[in-house]
């Protein structure tokens, strides 16, 4: 599909939600491609995924409301709330700073607001995008884990998950009450189980610490461990649709993008220089005959771990996102809107 044929969809019927929904229409600030589209790995195949951004009417923040997201499952299409959009910036939400970093010429529509969140992008970017990235890869990697990786080794495995409740656990400070650095400590240690060789383990040490955020954070990561072993009977269904290859090159894809935003402090969806390696892995390269992933596979994802673990201590960025500038374009849009009559 063409940007021309997509530019026709769009304004056709299917996504008349865009012009007659109360909090999208005039409120629009930002329309522009996601998915495969956006990342230049589509083929013949692709759904259309549009995503975007809308600010709230007057009303709405004079009265502290948030429409937070509209969502047509149909159209594939996702319009964040301005205010919502600017709290997964700056949590460097990979599925939400890719909209600020398109090809221009993938965005369908953008006011001047728009185009001053994407030319300023990089007052969201900060070492949290080490974690987002990072959870949203192991994610990807416990997708690979099914039936035909045991052959994989067990105590491997475990360590994903580990890095999975890492991740979580960096969030924690946004959602819970504050503990020491050291309080909860992960890791993984031989095992007396029958069917494991190394499992994770935990150290806990609070004090006067609130039970109802305890309990959340521990859900949280029942959350994680669960979901990893639902991943095998999901895969099953995976492999047979042939999806498991378009897994293998988003893991890729999120390391690549992971490492422009540390390293050059970029936000680049659109993988040009690396295209022909992306599509060589959604078109099955690194596949082996039983549609299982090689070898070399995962001494690439090794490579780019390590490559990610470096800039980890590395990066420039610091440590959150510039609040001062991220609070100051709230206050001028929202006060724009307000200040109208």
């Amino acid at each position: 599909m063409t940007l021309k044929e997509i530019s026709e969809k769009i304004t056709s019927d299917e996504y008349g939600f865009l012009y007659y929904n109360e909090n999208l229409c005039e409120n629009l600030i930002l329309v522009g491609l996601g998915g495969s589209h956006a990342y230049g790995t589509n083929t013949e195949e692709s759904d259309l995924d549009i995503r975007g951004i809308a600010t709230n009417t007057r009303h709405n923040i004079l009265v502290g409301k948030d429409f937070e997201q509209v969502v047509d499952v149909k159209a594939d299409t996702t319009i964040y709330s301005f205010d919502k959009m600017i709290k997964l910036l700056c949590a460097c939400n990979p599925n939400c700073i890719e909209l600020v970093g398109l090809k221009p010429e993938h965005y369908l529509y953008i006011t001047d607001v728009g185009q001053y969140i994407v030319d300023h992008a990089s007052m969201f970017l900060s070492k949290r995008a080490i974690h987002s990235f990072g959870g949203y890869a192991n994610a990807q990697l416990r997708r690979l884990d099914n039936k035909a990786a045991k052959d994989a080794d067990q105590a491997e495995r475990e360590k994903h998950i580990l890095e999975s409740l890492k991740n979580a656990s960096y969030s924690f400070k946004d959602r819970y009450s504050d503990a020491p650095s050291d309080a909860i400590k992960l890791y993984t240690d031989e095992s007396s189980r029958d069917e494991f060789e190394e499992e994770i383990f935990m150290d806990i040490v609070l004090h006067h610490y609130p039970l109802r955020d305890y309990a959340g954070m521990i859900s949280e990561y029942q959350s994680i461990i669960r979901q990893y072993n639902k991943c095998g009977r999901r895969n099953d269904r995976a492999y047979t649709h042939g999806k498991i290859a378009k897994h293998m090159m988003h893991l890729v894809r999120l390391y690549l993008m992971c490492f422009d935003i540390l390293i050059d402090g970029k936000v680049v969806t659109y993988r040009e220089k690396e295209h022909d390696m992306l599509m060589d892995i959604r078109n099955g390269k690194f596949l082996d005959e039983n549609n299982q992933p090689k070898k070399v596979f995962y001494e690439l994802v090794d490579e780019l771990d390590s490559k990610l673990a470096y800039w980890k201590e590395h990066t420039d960025l610091p440590d959150s996102p510039d609040m001062s500038k991220v609070e100051a374009l709230v206050e001028k849009v929202n006060g724009d809107i307000c200040g109208k009559e």
